[in-house]
């Protein structure tokens, strides 16, 4: 049996719902090998969980993917970058290294926290991630910084004229998350040719810590195992909706969504 590999280049979640955590939760539920470079490592003070990012030195993620890019990959993903000089060094080796089934998750905003990274991060993720990326998975807000709309998505509509501009900037395929925000929790698939309206039960719950992370590892995973992007993309969807569905709480201040629903209850997902 032939093992895929993938790759996941993102920050490290102290409490295991996110980041490269929540990457590696998901792999595995997809039978798929997953390799870690870190790019910052966040933690949350016990008392109010207020996060605390620990950005890792370029040498050293370097390094991580000098490592993991050595051995090859079937997929890869990129989360939360942090600076310039990651996004940098990521553009740098994944065209060096061919990286063809890549899916980039344009972190902008630690959870928990207000302040958005840095606006030179998002121009430099605009200018030289989008068009390495077969896939890129932005939220609402995401897609209004990439697309630089005139003002903040709130409809189909909208999400449609974001994703043309994503599109134009190099991205191959597009999926905008439109998360709790809209109706019937619809994200919207474009390819540069169609329009797909994915939609899926809305839950009431608070409990959705890394479903973001874990939507976008499902796709790369499903990538890996030679899915089309828009097969990665529908399949993803279904995964990440059980997930929500069964997320549980961790402790006052966090619930995360729960990556083994999908296998564990295949009742559910099975249409």
């Amino acid at each position: 049996m032939t093992i895929k590999k993938t790759l996941t280049l993102a920050g490290n979640d102290s409490s295991g719902g996110a980041g490269q955590a929540a990457d590696l939760k998901t792999f595995q539920e997809y039978n798929v090998y997953g390799m870690t470079a870190l790019t910052s490592i966040v933690s949350m003070t016990p008392e109010g969980w207020h996060h605390q990012v620990a950005s890792v030195d370029v040498d050293t993620v370097e390094k991580q993917l000098d490592t993991i890019l050595s051995v090859g990959v079937d997929a890869g993903k990129s989360g939360m970058l942090g600076t310039v000089d990651i996004i940098e060094l990521a553009a740098k080796k994944f065209a060096q290294h061919k990286l063809k089934n890549y899916v980039l998750d344009p972190v902008m905003v630690c959870k928990g926290e207000d302040e958005v990274l840095l606006p030179e991060n998002t121009d430099a993720m605009r200018e030289l991630l989008l068009p390495l990326a077969l896939v890129t998975t932005p939220n609402l807000f995401e897609a209004w910084q990439l697309a630089q709309t005139d003002g903040p998505i709130k409809d189909i509509d909208g999400m449609k004229e974001a994703a043309v501009k994503i599109h134009e900037l190099g991205a191959r395929n597009v999926v905008i998350k439109g998360g709790r925000t809209l109706d019937n929790a619809a994200d919207l698939f474009y390819d540069g040719k169609e329009f797909i309206v994915l939609e899926g039960e809305k839950y009431d719950t608070i409990y959705t810590h890394g479903a973001g992370c874990t939507f976008a590892a499902a796709v790369t995973a499903n990538l890996a195992h030679g899915k089309s992007a828009k097969e990665a993309v529908t399949n993803a969807k279904k995964f990440v909706n059980a997930a929500i569905k069964h997320g549980w709480k961790l402790n006052q201040y966090v619930g995360p969504v729960m990556h083994g629903a999908y296998n564990r209850f295949p009742e559910e997902v099975k249409n």
